[in-house]
Parts: structure tokens; C-alpha cells; sequence
């Protein structure tokens, strides 16, 4: 048994923290013992597991703040994993193995007396900052430097698709470093135990039994491109029979945090564009959905509509996959690895346009969702498998346990 600390800056709703959280219940089943330390948990919006007491979760430093005056996100996040870091320092049982992800700059500190860290890394965080003034420029460039020679210091780093493995390398050029590609899964345990509920429920609205319902998952962040999904819902229109257009229902769910600004600033706008386009009457509008709904109403549309550009992995497509469900989604980063195009959904330009064609085929052939759902589950079973990503895992976290044990 090895003692694991999970690290991270705040465990709530989305991608990264659906990999981790993952991560630590597959350790757990392999029978070490996993925690969770955080800058922010609140149980209000977080996944069931981390709420429920399945796995311990230690706030710590929620008092330092997460920008100043509208700036400086990232130095914020820095300091607080550094704290966080630090704070294992006066821990009782210390952790043998700290995974940590998303902020690299509390890896020196953890060494100082962890004996093994591995870093997880779902892209590099300087690619994720917005280009801006002169000024911006000069305060990027010694986090960026900090993040690269830090990430360096990791003694096993992990990325999730071999796309953010090449983008790694052409990033980070200093490190002669080989990330090892670590596929991100679902609890699959998780959903197979779920009580589904009624998409009546779920969305708390009653649809026609005869509705083509399409969904798109995602965090309500302007970078996701959720205005896609809207375009082609409108766009929609002109490729099928009026009677087919009158079935059609889009359900738009994500994650939504109203401590961030983009969340509630982004929710208003896309509900603008709805009623600019007029297809409010055609939508659904979910904010940070119960783990409960989420997978009922996954299990009740008919295809999933993917709209993030250049996505690292992407977790929603795995979720689909599993659930049989046919996946549209634009041809660029990890979805062209998890989605085989024309065999378990279809990979398209970035346009309106372009998912319209797509949503049209699945409007018009009844039978094509239930092919490309199989298929999609077939392949989730042989390549992205909970059980795959849990043995990958347990290997590493095994193989520094022999090390300690030389020592």
C-alpha cells in the first residue's frame, strides 16, 4: 500500500478535475490509500465522489486570493499550490507519492520532502494564456520559464493524448523529456451503478416522446465554442423536413462556477444568441448538472455535439462513447484520437455549418446512432477502458514503491 496525495487547485467541475478525481478512485481499488489536497471544495459544486467522504478532501489556503483586481490568475495559482505543497510538510503521514497537475511550480518545494512526484500534464499552462499587452509579456515570461524548468523536475510526467505529447515537446524545449501518454478514462463502475432518471426529471421540463435530442457537455467558457452548437441547431433548419426541424431539441450542459466572471458573463451570452437566432424554444439550458442527470441525460439524447477546437483529451467524448452514443466533433486535438470518423461519430471543420450536415444524418437515419453508439463502446472498451488507465497507473505508483523499498 502507498500513500497518495492528489494536488490540485480547485477541485470542482470539469475536465481535468474528472481525470484526477478518476485517478485517485483507481488507486484506491488497487488498495492505496488517496487524499485530496485543495485550495477550494465546495460541495455545492464538485463530483459526487469527493463530496460523499469516497475520498478525503483537505482545504487548504482558500484564504489567499485567486486574482488581484481582475489580474494575475496564474501568479495566484502559483502561490497557492506552493502553500498547498508546503503544508504537507506538517502532515503526520506524510504522502510516499504526490500526483499533482495544471501548476508545476510546487514540484521543487514538494521535494523537499516527498519522495516521489508525478506530474500530470493536460497542457502546457503558458498556451492557455490569452496574448495581450507589453506588459502582459513581461509577467508571462518568468512564470512560463518557472513552469518549464519545474514541470522538468517531475519524476514521472504523464500527458493525455499523444497531441499534447507533441505540443509538449515543441513547447517545453529545454526538458529531454518523453511524456508517457496516460489515456484518460471514466468511473465506468460509476455509471454502471447510476439510477437513471427521466429526461422529464433531469431537465425538469417535459419533451415530445418522438424529440431527436442532441447534447452538448462543456464548461461555459468561450474557448469551448458552445456558439457552434447554437449555429448549427439554426443552421439546421435548411437541411431537414419542418416536421424532423420540430423534433429537434438541444441540450446545452456544463460546468458553472459563479465565482467566475467568464461562466455567468458567457451563460448570458449564449442564451442571447439563442433568442438572436430563435431557437430558445428549441433549447435547454443546464448549469453544473447533478452527476445524476448528467449521465441520465446523456443516456436519453440521441448524439453529443463536441465543439471545443485544438481540445487537449477530452472527457466528454469517452462519457458518449460509453453510453453508445454517436459524437460529432471538430477534427483537431485528442477527439481525432478517440473518435474514429464515419465508424463511432464524425470529425468536422469548425463551423456551424459543418455540425449541421452532421446533425442532419442523424435527423434523417434513425439507425445511425445505434451503429456508430456501438461501435463508439466497443472501441471505449478496447483502448479507454477504466481498467487500462488503472493498471497504467498502479504500475508507476508500484514501480516507486520497489524503489523505496531498495533504499
Amino acid at each position: 500500500m502507498v500513500r497518495v496525495s492528489f494536488l490540485h487547485p480547485d477541485l470542482g467541475i470539469g475536465g481535468a478535475e474528472r481525470l484526477v478525481v478518476d485517478a485517485a478512485l483507481a488507486l484506491k481499488k488497487k488498495g492505496h490509500e488517496v487524499n485530496f489536497i485543495t485550495s477550494h471544495h465546495d460541495p455545492n459544486h464538485c463530483f459526487t465522489e469527493t463530496r460523499d467522504g469516497t475520498i478525503p478532501v483537505i482545504v487548504v489556503g482558500e484564504w489567499l486570493p485567486r486574482n488581484i483586481f481582475g489580474k494575475f490568475f496564474a501568479l495566484c495559482a502559483y502561490v497557492k499550490m506552493v502553500y498547498a505543497a508546503s503544508y504537507m510538510f506538517f502532515l503526520g503521514d506524510r504522502p510516499d507519492v504526490v500526483f499533482c497537475d495544471l501548476v508545476s511550480v510546487c514540484i521543487p518545494v514538494l521535494h523537499l520532502y516527498i519522495p516521489h512526484v508525478i506530474y500530470y500534464c493536460h497542457h502546457p499552462d503558458q498556451l492557455l494564456s490569452s496574448p495581450g499587452s507589453t506588459w502582459k509579456s513581461f509577467y508571462r515570461a518568468p512564470l512560463n520559464y518557472l513552469e518549464e524548468i519545474t514541470t522538468g523536475q517531475a519524476d514521472k510526467i504523464f500527458v493525455n493524448s499523444k497531441y499534447t505529447a507533441a505540443v509538449f515537446k515543441d513547447t517545453f524545449k529545454r526538458l529531454n523529456v518523453d511524456p508517457e501518454v496516460l489515456y484518460p478514462s471514466i468511473n465506468t463502475e460509476y455509471f454502471d451503478k447510476t439510477r437513471l432518471v427521466s429526461l422529464e426529471r433531469a431537465l425538469d421540463k417535459k419533451l415530445p416522446e418522438d424529440s431527436i435530442i442532441f447534447l452538448s457537455i462543456n464548461r461555459y467558457e468561450r474557448k469551448k465554442n458552445l456558439n457552434l452548437a447554437i449555429e448549427a441547431l439554426a443552421e439546421l433548419k435548411s437541411l431537414v423536413t419542418d416536421e424532423d426541424y420540430k423534433r429537434v431539441h438541444l441540450i446545452m450542459a456544463g460546468g458553472y462556477d459563479k465565482r467566475v466572471e467568464e461562466n455567468v458573463d458567457h451563460y448570458v451570452e449564449l442564451t442571447g444568441l439563442a433568442d438572436e437566432l430563435q431557437v430558445t424554444e428549441k433549447m435547454t439550458f443546464l448549469r453544473s448538472p447533478s452527476d445524476v442527470n448528467k449521465i441520465s441525460i446523456l443516456n436519453h439524447c440521441d448524439a453529443l455535439i463536441y465543439t471545443p477546437p485544438n481540445e487537449h483529451f477530452g472527457i466528454v467524448p469517452l462519457e458518449a462513447m460509453y453510453a453508445k452514443k454517436l459524437v460529432i466533433a471538430n477534427n483537431s486535438g485528442g477527439p481525432t484520437e478517440s473518435i474514429i470518423d464515419g465508424v463511432t461519430g464524425f470529425l468536422v471543420d469548425l463551423s456551424g455549418k459543418a455540425f449541421a450536415e452532421k446533425m442532419a444524418i442523424v435527423v434523417k437515419d434513425k439507425t445511425i446512432g445505434f451503429k456508430f453508439g456501438t461501435a463508439g463502446k466497443e472501441r471505449f472498451i478496447k483502448t479507454f477502458s477504466f481498467t487500462a488507465f488503472s493498471n497504467q497507473l498502479d504500475q508507476s505508483i508500484q514501480t516507486f514503491s520497489e524503489r523505496k523499498k531498495s533504499n
